[in-house]
């Protein structure tokens, strides 16, 4: 078994959702007593999150990058970096390491290829809906079009993430706010499935609250990592 590093923290809510699907997925792959092997280092949050919201990236990659080799010296095998949103500094990581980095929005393409989902939505925090590095990554990748929320529903998803879900609160409300955006982008834009490409999203949406296929990327991306880890 390939021993899998987490880089986490991103929240610490959704890392701990990673830690128990890895887990359990190990398990069911080999049963009895397995567990997965993982290096895990997870990282404060308040100052990744503060460097976000005033576009210093680049500080971002420096505290990742460290982490990452940390975990490389740890002995990991891969890497999976527990969060969406931070795939923008992937490149930068990719240069400080020498372990491959199993790539989220790779992961995502896959299964939405496997479920021959041609136009999907995406929701998650602004970085994520509204840069290249994730959305331009599945459609020329996976030749699939990616359907963005406007700005005004942008800005609900956004505050929900950092404000609510990121703090571990889920709330009915915002809940049936997700649900409104999720079924205009179904009903107005024909969407076939929407992406929650925020890790804590999962936390609130399920798959009983609409019809519309879901692709919940901290279950895909966890299911990849397993597959890796015993290939």
């Amino acid at each position: 078994m390939k021993k899998i590093g987490m880089l986490g923290g991103m929240s610490w809510e959704s890392t701990a959702t990673y830690y128990k699907l890895l887990n359990e997925g190990i398990k069911e792959k080999l049963g009895g007593l397995h567990s997965a092997k993982i290096i895990l280092s997870s990282v404060d949050f308040e100052e990744i999150e503060k460097f976000q919201h005033s576009s210093l990236w680049d500080e971002t990659a420096v505290i990742l990058s460290n982490e990452a080799k940390a975990i490389q010296d740890a002995k990991a095998d891969f890497l999976i970096i527990c969060t969406n949103t931070m795939h923008k500094v992937v490149p930068q990581i990719e240069k400080n390491i020498d372990i491959p980095i199993l790539h989220i929005a790779d992961a995502t393409g896959e299964v939405l290829v496997e479920k021959e989902i041609k136009k999907v939505a995406l929701l998650g925090t602004k970085f994520t809906m509204t840069e290249d590095f994730y959305k331009n990554r599945i459609e020329e990748k996976f030749d699939i079009e990616v359907v963005i929320p406007n700005e005004k529903e942008q800005d609900i998803i956004h505050k929900v993430i950092y404000k609510e879900l990121c703090l571990g609160i889920c709330n009915k409300d915002s809940r049936d706010e997700y649900i409104k955006i999720i079924k205009r982008l179904e009903e107005e834009e024909e969407c076939e499935g929407v992406i929650l490409g925020c890790t804590e999203i999962s936390m609130l949406i399920k798959q009983g609250y609409v019809d519309i296929p879901i692709f919940d990327t901290t279950e895909i991306h966890a299911n990849a990592a397993v597959l890796k880890a015993l290939s």
